[in-house]
């Protein structure tokens, strides 16, 4: 038990630094809030893992892209014909998507081209031929691709929707798996659902790799990666936050934006190195389950366990993390409890109480919004690249290397100007870019600026995704952090059912569809975000309460600045050590 005098002692620090001094900050500067443990965990599970979950969790993508296919009509042996004179006889002409004649890809004309005589097809009445379906199978263009699923498995025409069924049965599984996960992350603990979800990913995508000849058990593949995959990059995202300096949150955000950005860049450049969606699908499924060696770093978080009053749980934390670092923890868990004993349980309602006050209500509508309109605009661009025309790697590798710099500018921009305004930009200036795509898009001459437009929105969308990423963690309190940011998951995913759908309007019907919807959605992003509160240089929130008040005071026209606590707590190891001894 403490004394009067060391409760006067902790008293006088607190007053002089003119706020209460938190607690759990006081012990990981004693264990080390900035140490070797800390840069393990971050390389292992911020960096190496948001690599190779990128990878996981994108490579479904590549794999299911169409070639170009047109049906086999035989008879060409019987000819000197060149594919292309071939094409011109035997299958009739469509609009594409840019008001463009091209060859059927599902329709040929119904003659047996095997029996013709007479091949002076000039004087043909066209006009007059029957078409039919493909009636002998496809064939596709190999300039790319030698073999995807849908061209191993014909999954075109009139299975064409096979693949966009495939993304949405992911979003769905996602959401669900959000909603449960999310709810557990908060209820049972973080490092139980960081297990569960790396083993369920990579169970799901080698179910989904030997099943491609059955399309439903293919889908329960995809559905059980996508039920766990959310929770892959949350968890440990989480527990790294709760267990570093307010100074790092940025930085592990951009780690782990940086880790998914790498990942996503090399992942084109490795299918088009193999040529063949088996080979590439294992090679970027395996990492995932191997990350579990290093199993021995994954800690549970301290804070949850703290806010759990399971004060043994968390000491066993510290320890592990005091020992990583070299430093000596010698606090007793009624030590630990004593220095939270201010600290009351309280009732929690899952994501219910997300909407328990009008102040929370409003920040987590705005960032469930912001993470719809962030997602949905991630999955049309990534899954519209492969459309674009020509090297689908190339356009695949230029949407996500442009990521990179976007997070780095991201960090930049929202360390010095605050979340809220940077968030908020770069709605606007993706919304900004919409605006000539849609003016140039049907005209064959700008189809480069397309390429160039649609990358330059990509930017704006990484740092909005980066920022908004940030927002949530920052702005939840930690009784309910996982289950907040699996809210804007589940909201996020939901909107992203419609993205392959869009995608199709796009490909199919007018290539402005999609650009059509995301300006607007961009323009009302850019508008609801200068709404939610200034997070920056502010203390992460640990209880209901403080959540409930979070942000309450801040002034709308100003720039962030942090506190006098915050410019001085880093100096003030020493003090806070001292007290620690005594406590």
């Amino acid at each position: 038990m403490t004394t009067e005098n060391e409760k006067s002692k902790m008293q006088m620090m607190q007053e002089e630094e003119g706020e209460r001094v938190d607690p759990f900050a006081q012990i990981m500067e004693k264990v080390g809030i900035n140490g070797r443990f800390q840069f393990i965990y971050n390389a292992l599970f911020v960096v190496c893992l948001s690599y190779f979950g990128g990878m996981i969790y994108m490579n479904i993508i590549l794999a299911l892209n169409v070639p170009d296919h047109w049906c086999v009509v035989p008879g060409r042996n019987n000819t000197n014909f060149t594919l292309e004179e071939w094409k011109n006889i035997t299958l009739p002409s469509e609009k594409n998507n840019r008001d463009e004649d091209k060859y059927s890809s599902c329709q040929m004309y119904d003659i047996n081209f095997e029996e013709v005589k007479d091949w002076d097809y000039t004087k043909w009445n066209y006009s007059d031929l029957s078409k039919s379906e493909c009636k002998h199978g496809y064939d596709y263009d190999r300039t790319w691709y030698k073999e995807t699923i849908p061209s191993d498995e014909d999954w075109v025409c009139e299975k064409d929707l096979y693949m966009t069924n495939t993304f949405v049965v992911s979003r769905i599984l996602e959401v669900v798996g959000a909603f449960v996960l999310g709810q557990l992350g908060d209820s049972h603990g973080r490092q139980k659902v960081f297990y569960f979800a790396v083993i369920a990913t990579s169970f799901g995508r080698i179910l989904s790799i030997l099943e491609t000849s059955s399309f439903l058990w293919f889908a329960v593949g995809v559905g059980i990666a996508g039920f766990a995959v959310s929770a892959v990059f949350m968890s440990p995202f989480i527990i790294s936050m709760e267990i570093s300096s307010d100074d790092d949150r940025t930085k592990i955000a951009m780690l782990q934006s940086l880790g998914w950005s790498i990942s996503t860049t090399v992942l084109p450049l490795i299918c088009w190195w193999l040529n063949h969606w088996m080979p590439f699908m294992w090679v970027t499924t395996i990492p995932t389950l191997l990350i579990l060696i290093f199993s021995k770093y994954a800690i549970e978080s301290p804070r949850w366990l703290i806010n759990k009053k399971r004060f043994a749980d968390a000491i066993r934390q510290f320890k592990i993390i005091a020992k990583v670092n070299k430093r000596k923890f010698d606090i007793t868990e009624e030590k630990l409890e004593q220095m939270f004993r201010d600290q009351t349980e309280e009732t929690v309602y899952g994501m219910a109480s997300l909407f328990s006050t009008w102040r929370m209500a409003k920040n987590t509508i705005i960032m469930g919004f912001s993470w719809c309109v962030a997602a949905v605009s991630f999955f049309v661009l990534v899954l519209f690249s492969a459309q674009m025309g020509g090297n689908p790697f190339i356009n695949f590798l230029f949407q996500s290397i442009v990521e990179v710099p976007a997070y780095i500018l991201g960090k930049y921009v929202a360390d010095k100007f605050g979340r809220r305004l940077t968030n908020s930009c770069s709605f606007l200036m993706s919304g900004i870019f919409c605006i000539p795509i849609i003016i140039y898009a049907k005209d064959p001459e700008f189809r480069g600026l397309l390429t160039i437009l649609s990358t330059v929105i990509k930017f704006f969308n990484a740092i909005t995704f980066f920022v908004v990423n940030l927002q949530g963690m920052e702005v939840y309190p930690t009784c309910l952090r996982q289950t907040g940011l699996a809210l804007g998951h589940i909201l996020a995913n939901g909107i992203g059912i419609v993205a392959p759908y869009m995608v199709y309007l796009g490909t199919t019907y007018d290539i402005r569809c999609p650009y059509y919807i995301l300006g607007v959605l961009f323009f009302l992003g850019g508008t609801a975000a200068i709404f939610l509160p200034e997070t920056l240089h502010q203390k992460l929130p640990d209880t209901l309460e403080e959540g409930k008040i979070f942000g309450k005071g801040q002034k709308f026209f100003s720039l962030p600045k942090a506190t006098e606590h915050y410019q001085e707590v880093s100096g003030k190891e020493g003090k806070l050590n001292d007290y620690n001894n005594t406590a």
